[in-house]
């Protein structure tokens, strides 16, 4: 089985965003596969996606401060300018993380660890909607055994 849909995220201030409930949702024909792969391709260059720790917010904040330092906005040597201080950081940052992640889907559900969920890497004090591509593969039926 195949199955491809694009979701869209609303606008979100910069930071790190637990979006595994958003992409969850958008998903209802995870439920009838036994085995597979989910895709997640984030449609931009300012933003990326990673898993990390689900529970904890001051994990996010941490991230936010550690990529600030290592990547500062208005970074004079910087050229690409024109669309704000925090463009070409935003683009580094995303390259650094990345905008693809693929998740182990079994028994209907994605195979992520007890504290592990899926984020929205904001990078843009005005980002604006983003696009993702979930794309889901697998074999659909029952677990086998047990």
């Amino acid at each position: 089985m195949w199955h491809q849909t694009e979701l869209t995220l609303p606008p979100r201030a910069r930071g790190f965003h637990l979006i595994t409930w958003e992409v969850l949702a958008a998903l209802p024909q995870l439920a009838h596969l036994r085995v597979g792969l989910l895709h997640v391709f984030l449609q931009h260059t300012s933003a990326a996606l990673t898993i990390s720790e689900n529970a904890s917010p001051e994990v996010r904040r941490d991230f936010e401060h550690y990529f600030n330092h290592a990547v500062p906005d208005g970074w004079p040597p910087f050229e690409h300018t024109l669309e704000g201080d925090d463009d070409m950081p935003a683009h580094i940052k995303a390259s650094l993380l990345g905008v693809s992640l693929s998740v182990p889907v079994r028994g209907g559900t994605l195979a992520l660890g007890t504290w592990q969920g899926l984020y929205l890497c904001e990078h843009r004090h005005r980002g604006g909607p983003r696009r993702l591509v979930l794309t889901l593969h697998g074999e659909e039926g029952r677990e086998r055994g047990g």
